[in-house]
C-alpha cells in the first residue's frame, strides 16, 4: 500500500505538469513593457483557461504603431504548449514547446523561415527575457525583447 500512495504521489505532481501545460506558464500572464520603449510597446498576455492563453504585442516607435502580433499558447493535447503567432497580418505560426519549467518556456518550429524559436524567461520578481532566434541567410540570428512588468492600459 505504502508503494501504490508513492506512486501516486509522484504521478500526481508529474501528471499535473501534462494534464495542464499552461497552468505552467502562468508567470507569463500580464502586461510586460518595454522598458527602454515608447509608452505602449510590449506583450500583454490572459491568465491560462479553457486550454489556452491569448496575448498581443506590439511596438510604438515616433508615436506610431511599427508592428504588432496577435498570438495564442495552447494545450498541444499531448502534454506539450504550441505557441501560434500571427504577426502584423503575415501568415501564422506554429511552435511547439521543447523546454519548459517554472521560469522558462522554449518553443520550436525549424520548418519555419525566421524565427526558428521564440523563447520566454521570467526573472522575479518582475522581469521577462523574450527572445527570438533562428538561422537567417545562413547565420545565428538572435532579437532580444527585454520586458518588465507593468500595469495594464485601460486598468482602473
Amino acid at each position: 500500500m505504502r508503494n501504490v500512495t508513492v506512486l501516486l504521489a509522484a504521478c500526481g505532481a508529474l501528471c499535473s505538469v501534462h494534464a495542464a501545460p499552461l497552468e505552467q506558464l502562468s508567470w507569463l500572464s500580464g502586461c510586460w513593457v518595454d522598458p527602454a520603449g515608447e509608452a505602449g510597446s510590449g506583450e500583454q498576455w490572459t491568465t491560462p483557461a479553457a486550454g489556452s492563453m491569448l496575448g498581443m504585442g506590439r511596438t510604438i516607435r515616433g508615436g506610431k504603431l511599427a508592428t504588432y502580433e496577435f498570438m495564442r499558447i495552447a494545450d498541444g493535447g499531448d502534454g506539450q504548449a504550441v505557441f501560434h503567432a500571427q504577426p502584423a497580418g503575415k501568415p501564422s505560426a506554429s511552435f511547439r514547446a521543447i523546454v519548459q519549467s517554472a521560469t522558462e518556456v522554449v518553443f520550436e518550429n525549424l520548418e519555419h523561415d525566421f524565427p526558428q524559436r521564440v523563447i520566454y524567461r521570467y526573472e522575479a520578481p518582475a522581469t521577462l527575457r523574450a527572445s527570438i532566434e533562428g538561422q537567417r541567410n545562413g547565420a545565428l540570428k538572435r532579437i532580444e525583447f527585454p520586458l518588465v512588468r507593468g500595469a495594464c492600459a485601460g486598468a482602473p
